[in-house]
């Protein structure tokens, strides 16, 4: 039974390497900043991630105590990755978009990011709601 507890501890390893490896690989060689945003925060994040499973099973199983730590670094990593995310991809927006540049909004009519004061005054001039 250990033999497969090991076998699976080297998988979680190798799994997080090839993840890491694929990762950063892409942060270089991708194109466009845009582009090269999905690479730490998908296949990075996938590759830490195989770390700390290898690192909380080989603890559970083979040290016989379980780690509150791995789970709290997964959770925060899981959390602020998107987050960190948004921010790239915001700022990337602010400094290569305008508002003519930018693709048609839908139905919203606007992009929030490039929204100014004046903009929200002649959007919510005409709604009955907006005098408030």
């Amino acid at each position: 039974m250990a033999s497969l507890f090991e076998f699976l501890v080297a998988a979680f390893l190798v799994m997080g390497g090839v993840f890491g490896i694929v990762g950063s690989f892409g942060l270089i060689k991708l194109n466009d900043p845009m582009s090269r945003l999905h690479a730490p925060t998908k296949a990075t994040t996938l590759g830490v991630g195989g770390v700390l499973l290898a690192s909380l099973l080989h603890a559970a199983v083979f040290e016989e105590y379980v780690s509150i730590h791995e789970l709290m670094i997964t959770l925060f990593l899981f959390l602020t990755a998107p987050i960190t995310a948004n921010f790239i991809a915001k700022v990337h927006i602010h400094r290569q978009e305008t508002r003519e540049t930018m693709p048609p909004a839908g139905e919203d009519d606007h992009w929030a990011t490039h929204d100014k004061p004046e903009d929200e005054e002649r959007r919510t001039a005409g709604r009955p709601d907006a005098a408030q």
